[in-house]
């Protein structure tokens, strides 16, 4: 027993992801133009006070998060499909994770802040 969709809701599938795009998009940019106008009106009022990002604190944790991400997916794909291209599935994160763990131990401004020479 075959079924045959109809042409009319072929179209109706395929538009469903275009129009999620657009709606996620639209939320995005209103959010994001909200935001500025919320800063703009805060500079002309005096009462701005810019967000401090603590760079070092973000390089550890994001550094630590991405190495045992990556670590766990390298061994999965290792262990499942050998070498193979998808082991770059877990190798990328790894990388990226242990190359911001060294940017954090050769950072000299988180070696003022913490005291630690070594």
């Amino acid at each position: 027993m075959e079924q045959t969709i109809s042409p009319a809701a072929q179209i109706i599938v395929s538009l469903i992801p275009v129009v999620g795009i657009v709606c996620g998009a639209t939320v995005i940019f209103f959010a994001l133009l909200w935001r500025h106008r919320e800063t703009k009106l805060k500079i002309m009022n005096n009462t701005y006070e810019p967000l401090k990002f603590n760079l070092p604190v973000f390089s550890l944790l994001s550094g630590l998060f991405l190495t045992a991400v990556g670590l766990v997916l390298s061994v999965m794909f290792f262990w499942i499909h050998g070498v193979s291209w998808a082991a770059l599935g877990g190798l990328v994160p790894f990388a990226i994770g242990v190359s911001l763990l060294v940017f954090y131990k050769l950072n000299p401004d988180s070696k003022k802040k913490t005291g630690n020479e070594n």
